[in-house]
């Protein structure tokens, strides 16, 4: 059994998230038959579905050319925007690049968008991987750690706007004077702002999470290796002393895992073996090659799919490495071994999205509660559900 972190934040149930396949070709680069759809009309069922199941939040994709296998892309903004008028509690965060986006133009669009939505309006800072991106569009295109820069101070630039007048900010990428937005953005109880997520493995990436970001993503990774990574952005946000009186709050964890659950164990297994015997190899090999530079561009060699090997890229985010393969309960167990090291998010996704997103929070979702519950009382405390929504007993598919 897992030892529980001090970081583990035992009386806040875990949120989940569900990854919007905005691309076409599903979430793993596979010829297995995956039935999702990347149009609108299935997306607006599925966040519908989704927020019924006891789903939070959903994050919509960003990509522009195809890769991946992903011959296909709804631009991620937009998109988000368009779910968050066909829904009524799901949060939908959209991924952005800075170098794509400057972060002023970004903040008047995300307030536009909360006002629409009624303050679910959220984003997801991706510091940029796919080099061919940035340079055929005419981008700049920066090395590794000084995307980590350029991050940090788009991340600042969003906060300030949000949240004050007469911003100013001199930076080496941005400079913004005496700034003001109007309206800001909704005022919701226990929120500074619309939340800012950002992701990456690298000791460049943990630092500025620990530093600026609301939530940390990771890409998946088995226990230790997400203990790690928590430890690097637990360091830096410290040495920044947030969660001190006048500071930013501690920033929160999300994790990446990509969900089989069957009925026994060894079916699950055998679905993760036929999604692997049936990769797309020449795609899943021409992604490989255009990650290697985000890991191996890193001083110390841990950046974004640095370890992962061909059956982990299949699932193009490392899902596979988490380890959500099994049976409901056996699933449920692993999640909360994961809360106790100090994840308070899951983003999941799936091969058939609408059918199986329902099913989590039918078989899954509602066993992840029991054992939450049983954790909290063990170490002293009780577990809230006063804000957590609730899945319904049935969602119809």
């Amino acid at each position: 059994m897992t030892d529980t972190s001090n970081v583990a934040r035992l009386s806040e149930p875990l949120k989940f998230a569900y990854w919007v396949p905005n691309v076409s070709g599903g979430l793993v680069v596979s010829t297995i038959e995956q039935r999702t759809g990347w149009d609108f009309d299935y997306n607006k069922k599925l966040a519908r579905i989704a927020e019924e199941s006891g789903f939070e939040y959903a994050l919509t994709q960003t990509r522009y050319a195809a890769s991946y296998g992903a011959d296909k892309q709804h631009e991620a903004t937009s998109f988000s925007l368009a779910l968050l008028a066909a829904t009524e509690r799901l949060k939908v965060i959209a991924a952005v690049h800075p170098g794509m986006w400057h972060p002023g133009v970004l903040a008047k669009y995300i307030i536009t968008a909360d006002h629409i939505s009624n303050g679910r309006s959220a984003v997801n800072i991706v510091s940029g991987w796919l080099k061919s991106e940035f340079t055929n569009f005419g981008l700049e295109w920066l090395e590794h750690d000084e995307r980590y820069v350029r991050t940090e101070e788009f991340i600042n630039v969003l906060r300030g706007l949000w949240t004050e007048q007469e911003y100013s900010q001199s930076g080496k990428y941005y400079n913004i004077t005496d700034f003001t937005l109007n309206p800001a953005p909704v005022d919701v109880p226990g929120r500074a702002h619309p939340e800012i997520f950002f992701g990456g493995n690298s000791t460049a990436a943990q630092a500025t999470a620990g530093r600026v970001a609301d939530w940390y993503f990771s890409n998946g990774k088995d226990l230790e290796g997400f203990k790690e990574n928590i430890a690097g952005v637990v360091a830096s946000a410290g040495e920044a002393r947030r969660g001190t009186p006048g500071q930013l709050a501690a920033p929160r964890f999300g994790l990446n895992g990509f969900v089989i659950a069957r009925d026994s164990e060894k079916e699950a297994r055998d679905t993760l073996r036929e999604i692997v015997q049936k990769a797309h190899k020449p795609a899943v090999q021409g992604f490989r090659d255009a990650v290697q530079e985000a890991g191996a561009s890193t001083k110390d060699g841990k950046g974004m799919w640095a370890d992962s090997t061909f059956e982990d890229l299949i699932q193009y985010n490392d899902g596979f490495k988490t380890q959500l393969i099994g049976t409901p309960e056996q699933i449920a167990e692993r999640i909360v071994e994961y809360k106790k090291i100090g994840v308070n998010l899951f983003l999941t996704c799936y091969l058939h999205f609408q059918e199986e997103v329902a099913a989590f929070g039918r078989d899954i979702l509602p066993i992840v509660r029991e054992l939450e519950a049983d954790l909290a009382r063990k170490n002293g405390t009780e577990l809230d559900l006063s804000s957590t929504p609730v899945a319904a007993e049935a969602v119809a598919v």
